[in-house]
């Protein structure tokens, strides 16, 4: 009774016509069943099945004592108790209960495999999971997807490293190659400065993964990467927010110093300067949109490694300083004086030794003088100074504050004189016009020039910022057979007058000397 009781059908008690009890082992190995299908990864908890195999014990050990104390012999008709006759013979009940308990372990068994295909499903659930991840990945950019790509990739090292010999670990390295080339995708578009971030995330994949289970995807980033650098790099040569440390021909001679994709770096930079000074030579081009230009190359080639920094600027800045020379004169051409002023001065005092320094300096100078008086503008200054022939123009300062003396013509160039100890402004036009520089008694500052016949403009810049409108400009033209005096003074009426004058110094006077 013991064994058919242990099939947890309860047949011990159903022989023994004890129907509760039968009843009671049904409703039991029912909810155990309940409980059980269908077949869950997890199992059936562990209490129950303790529970249950008490349970069994109990019935096996009740059915044994109950079998012991029925009769051997039939008991009689009319009392209907059960006896030991026909099937409870113990060896009858034995051989019975012995084929009975296949019911359990079969019944075990099968649950097992159906735990296991419901772990596979599990599992191939999880990879179906990351695959998700993947394709909603590839719908947007890398730096928005990348995320996702990193949950993907922990879930495929996580199914292959954990449950290796499943169905689903046997199909990641599949997916591990999709994962690749989706995540590479702007690779095989061409779109070489979109692919050079996924393919340096996928560098760091065997930081993550068995490179085991990574095979040849392991250097599989390393020859696409290098070409993206490589492609990138050559179309952002010079342009807008280039970088400064070598940009991606940096990275690329620093992280693949042996790919021939790097042996090529050299030359594209030296190609591109070559063509930017041809548009500076052609005028294809705005000089100082090709020199800008040309600039940025040379910032790129400073941040390479190795000798190319220094062989490569050096090639752009030849580049970059006629370039910027052309640059100013192509300013002062356009009447934009103010820029070519600044762009003048910086060229004069970066490229000290450039032969077109001297007239840099003159284009500054007649730049300034023009943004004051725009008719100073019409011709490019040339590099020709006071060289000490010509006509002479003395200019004295008879005003308490210095003043620098800008003039272009013929000549170009500047002087300045000191203030005068003891001058004092003038109140009127009229007085300064008749009294200035006329005190015998006093020693004013002066200067002599030298000056070639022909048109001049002056600027005449004054040191005191109090006076209004400090800068006065005045034209001249210089004769043959003249000399020249000139005087500058300030004339500054009373302050509560509302009609303020402005800083008036006057033109050149007429020949003093006539020497025909």
């Amino acid at each position: 009774m013991a064994l058919l009781n242990l099939s947890g059908l309860g047949l011990g008690y159903v022989l023994l016509r004890r129907w509760m009890a039968a009843a009671l082992c049904w409703a039991v190995t029912a909810v155990l069943l309940l409980i059980a299908l269908p077949a869950d990864p997890d199992g059936v908890p562990g209490g129950v099945v303790v529970a249950y195999v008490i349970f069994l014990l109990f019935t096996a050990g009740d059915g044994a004592r109950r079998g012991l104390r029925v009769p051997a012999d039939p008991a009689p008709a009319a009392t209907g108790a059960p006896g030991r006759s026909g099937l409870l013979r113990p060896p009858v009940v034995l051989a019975l209960g012995l084929v009975l308990l296949a019911v359990p372990a079969g019944g075990a068994v099968a649950y097992d495999a159906a735990r296991d295909e419901a772990v596979e499903q599990m599992l191939l659930d999880r990879l179906a999971g990351a695959d998700e991840l993947v394709a909603e990945g590839s719908a947007g950019s890398f730096a928005a997807s990348k995320e996702h790509y990193r949950r993907a990739l922990a879930q495929y090292s996580e199914l292959a490293e954990e449950h290796e010999g499943s169905r689903a670990a046997k199909l990641v390295p599949d997916r591990l190659r999709k994962y690749y080339t989706t995540v590479a995708d702007p690779y095989a578009k061409d779109e070489y400065c979109d692919a050079v971030e996924p393919l340096t995330y996928l560098r760091t994949v065997p930081d993550a993964v068995d490179e085991d289970l990574l095979g040849s995807l392991t250097a599989w980033p390393d020859d696409r990467l290098a070409t993206s650098l490589y492609e990138c790099g050559v179309s952002r040569l010079g342009a807008e927010g280039a970088a400064t440390d070598g940009g991606e021909f940096g990275v690329l001679l620093r992280t693949f110093p042996a790919s021939a994709q790097a042996d090529k770096v050299e030359p594209a930079v030296r190609s591109r300067i070559k063509q930017l000074n041809g548009e500076l030579t052609s005028g294809d081009r705005a000089p100082c949109a090709v020199t800008e230009e040309l600039q940025r190359v040379s910032d790129t080639a400073s941040g390479l490694p190795g000798e190319s920094a220094t062989v490569l600027s050096a090639e752009a800045g030849d580049g970059v300083e006629s370039g910027t020379y052309a640059c100013g004169v192509d300013q002062f051409k356009d009447d934009d004086f103010a820029a070519a002023r600044q762009t003048m001065t910086d060229f004069a005092d970066r490229y000290k030794d450039s032969e077109h320094r001297v007239q840099a300096q003159n284009i500054a100078i007649g730049a300034e003088i023009a943004e004051e008086s725009p008719a100073a503008g019409k011709r490019v200054p040339s590099a020709a100074e006071p060289n000490g022939s010509g006509l002479e123009l003395v200019i004295s300062n008879d005003a308490p504050d210095n003043v620098e003396i800008l003039f272009t013509g013929p000549v170009t160039g500047k002087v300045s004189l000191r203030a005068c100890g003891g001058c004092e402004t003038y109140s009127s036009e009229s007085s300064g016009r008749t009294l200035a520089c006329q005190d015998a008694s006093r020693s004013y500052p002066k200067t002599r020039l030298v000056l070639p016949a022909g048109d001049y403009y002056f600027l005449y810049k004054r040191a005191d910022d109090t006076v209004d409108n400090a800068n006065h400009t005045a034209t001249s033209k210089i004769e043959s057979g003249y000399s020249y005096t000139d005087c500058t003074y300030v004339v500054q009426s009373d302050p509560w007058d509302l009609d303020l004058p402005e800083l008036d110094l006057p033109e050149l006077d007429l020949p003093e000397l006539t020497q025909p």
